[in-house]
């Protein structure tokens, strides 16, 4: 899984510790809901059963697989 130098550094924090590199690879892979940012990042969607089905929210750059940023998105609708 290709990540920015920004996300290496993010994945550190206490609040996303818990995040876990085969989640972010199912979020990928299985999107609920998927969007484009005007900037051409790809914002996805899942829920992780292993965690309460919360939803996982993982942005990539516009190439489609970079990961830039994921956390748990506490106000996620469909």
């Amino acid at each position: 899984m290709k990540t920015t130098r920004y996300f290496d550094n993010l994945i550190r924090r206490p609040d996303r510790v818990d995040i876990k590199p085969e989640w972010i690879q199912y979020v990928i892979n299985n999107p609920v809901k998927k969007t484009v940012q005007s900037d051409g990042r790809v914002r996805l969607w899942a829920p992780i059963k292993a965690y309460g089905n919360r939803h996982l929210h993982v942005i990539l750059l516009e190439d489609g697989e970079t990961v830039h940023n994921a956390f748990f998105d506490r106000g996620f609708k469909l």
